[in-house]
C-alpha cells in the first residue's frame, strides 16, 4: 500500500480501543476496574434488570473469579457473559480506561473453548455461522426471502399467529428478516464494479470492504457509498474475492474462525494494493458497517503476538477508515441538492463507542440543504442488535430495543439514519411491533441522494 495519501488528509484516529495496543495480560486489564459504578447507567442490561452481575463491573468480578480459580465456569456464569451485548457503552462512560472490549472478547473465546453448551444451543449457533459470515451462502437465501416478503406470504404467516407458538429464537429470525424494499431486489447479490473512477480531479484512491449482510441484503448502501466517494474525487476499488472480515465470529468468541477470515481479507487487499501500486497505491481501506469497522481497526491488536501476521495486520488496520470519516475530511466538491426531511440519526454502538465516530455522520448530514437533523433521546444506548445478540438473546434484545424504538418515535422523524445493517433491522422490527413504519437509510444513502438530486432513491413513503 502507498506510504501516504495522494491528496487525501486521512482523519486522525482518536486514542481509542482501536488505535492502540493493549498492554499486559487479561489479569492486569481486570485490575484497571476500580468499581466506581460509572458504567452502570451506560449498560443496557443493568438498566433492564438492575442486577450487578449483569453490569460491566459485575462481569469483571466474574472474570477475576475465573482467572483466580475461585469460581467454576458454570452455566450460570456463562449466562451472565452471554447476556452482555458487547455494545461498549461502558467504555465511553469509564473514567479509568478499562479495556472491556478485550476482556469480554477473550472471555467469550474461553467460553467457546472450555464451556459446555447444550446441543440445541450449539446447533443453533453453528447454523447462524454457517450462513452469516458467508456472502455467497447468504445470497442463496436472498431470493426465497424476497419472495417470502414480497408475495405477502410473510404477512400471512405473521397474522396467523403461528410464530407465537415457536421458540423465541426461531420467531426472531422471521421478525428480523429484511423486508421487500423498493429498489433493492434487482441489485441484491450483484457484483460491485471493480473500479469506479473519481468524478473530476482525483483526490484519493480507496478500497471498499463490501461486508456480508450489507452486501447481500443492503446492496444499495454499497452502491451509494461508491457513488458518494466517487463524486467527491475518490477512485473506489472493490476486491472481487473478498469475504467476511471476521467481526461476527470474533465478537461471539469464535476466535480462530474470526482470525482465519481476517487473514484471508488482509491477503485480498494486499493483492489489490500490489495490482494498483503503479497507479499510486491505496490511500485508505473504507468500510460502511459499524461492526465491521470496529473489528477491522482492531486487527493490529488481534495479531500482535503472531510474528507472521503482526506487521501485515497493523499496516492494514492503520489504513482502515469508515467511509463517513473519509468524506467528512474532504471539503465538499459535489453539489448538494435539497432533501426536505426530518432525519433522526442513530448512533450505532460499534461506530460511536468502539470507534469514537460521532461527528462525521452528523457533519455530512448537516451539509444537505433542507434536511432537519434531530437527536434521539438516550442515543448512546444500544438498540439490542449487537451482532448476533438479538438472535441469541431475543427477549433481552427486545426489552432493550423497545426503549430505543420509543425514543425514535418521540422524535417524529420522516427517516431514520442508521450506519449498521443489524441496527437497521432491529429498530425496524421493533417499530413495526408498535405499528409504526419509519423507513431507515444509511447516512451515505441520504448523502448520495442529495448529490444526485434523486430523492426518489430513498426508502420514504410517497407524499
Amino acid at each position: 500500500m502507498s506510504s501516504g495519501p495522494a491528496g487525501l488528509e486521512l482523519p486522525h484516529l482518536p486514542p481509542s480501543p482501536q488505535a492502540g495496543e493493549a498492554e499486559g495480560q487479561p489479569r492486569s486489564l481486570i485490575d484497571d476496574c476500580v468499581h466506581c459504578g460509572f458504567c452502570l447507567p451506560a449498560c443496557p442490561t443493568y438498566v433492564s434488570w438492575g442486577e450487578e452481575m449483569d453490569s460491566p463491573r459485575g462481569r469483571i468480578d466474574l472474570m477475576r473469579g475465573l482467572a483466580e480459580g475461585k469460581i467454576p465456569l458454570t452455566d450460570g456464569v456463562i449466562a451472565h457473559f452471554d447476556r452482555c451485548l458487547g455494545c461498549m457503552g461502558c467504555m465511553t462512560a469509564c473514567p479509568s480506561g478499562v479495556r472491556y472490549d478485550v476482556l469480554i472478547e477473550e472471555t467469550r473465546a474461553t467460553i467457546e473453548k472450555r464451556g459446555r453448551r447444550g446441543w440445541a444451543d450449539r446447533m443453533y449457533r453453528n447454523l447462524l455461522f454457517r450462513f452469516f459470515p458467508h456472502p455467497k451462502r447468504l445470497a442463496w437465501l436472498a431470493a426465497p426471502l424476497r419472495a417470502y416478503a414480497g408475495t405477502g406470504l410473510q404477512d400471512l404467516v405473521r397474522r396467523s399467529g403461528i410464530l407465537s407458538l415457536l421458540p423465541g429464537r426461531i420467531s426472531q429470525l422471521d421478525a428480523l428478516a429484511p423486508s421487500h424494499r423498493r429498489g433493492t431486489s434487482a441489485s441484491s447479490g450483484a457484483a460491485l464494479p471493480a473500479v469506479t473512477p473519481a468524478v473530476g480531479p482525483r483526490r484519493a484512491r480507496v478500497a471498499l470492504v463490501a461486508g456480508c449482510v450489507q452486501r447481500v441484503f443492503f446492496p444499495q448502501v454499497n452502491a451509494s457509498t461508491i457513488r458518494a466517494l466517487s463524486a467527491e474525487g475518490c477512485d473506489v476499488l472493490v476486491p472481487a474475492e473478498q469475504g467476511c472480515c471476521g467481526a461476527l465470529s470474533m465478537h461471539a468468541g469464535r476466535e480462530e474462525e474470526g482470525l482465519e477470515f481476517a487473514r484471508s481479507l488482509i491477503e485480498q487487499f494486499e493483492s489489490e494494493a500490489e495490482r494498483e501500486g503503479e497507479r499510486g497505491g491505496i490511500d485508505a481501506i473504507v468500510v460502511n458497517a459499524a461492526g465491521c469497522g470496529s473489528n477491522l481497526k482492531d486487527y493490529g491488536r488481534l495479531f500482535a503476538n503472531d510474528p507472521r501476521w503482526a506487521a501485515r495486520a497493523a499496516a492494514f488496520s492503520a489504513r482502515v477508515r469508515d467511509a463517513m470519516e473519509v468524506l467528512a475530511g474532504l471539503p465538499p466538491a459535489a453539489p448538494r441538492h435539497p432533501v426536505p426531511l426530518r432525519v433522526a440519526y442513530h448512533d450505532a454502538c460499534h461506530l460511536a463507542h468502539a470507534q469514537g465516530i460521532r461527528s462525521a455522520p452528523r457533519a455530512l448530514l448537516r451539509q444537505i440543504p433542507g434536511l432537519e437533523l434531530v437527536e434521539i433521546p438516550d442515543g448512546d444506548q444500544c438498540c439490542g442488535s449487537a451482532g448476533i445478540y438479538n438472535l441469541i438473546e431475543p427477549a433481552s434484545a427486545d426489552e432493550i430495543g423497545a426503549r430505543k424504538a420509543a425514543n425514535v418515535l418521540a422524535t417524529e422523524p420522516d427517516l431514520l439514519a442508521s450506519a449498521n445493517p443489524g441496527c437497521t433491522l432491529q429498530i425496524g422490527k421493533l417499530l413495526r411491533a408498535r405499528g409504526a413504519e419509519i423507513p431507515a437509510a444509511h447516512p451515505l444513502e441520504i448523502l448520495d441522494a442529495s448529490i444526485r438530486g434523486a430523492l426518489h432513491g430513498l426508502p420514504i413513503p410517497r407524499r
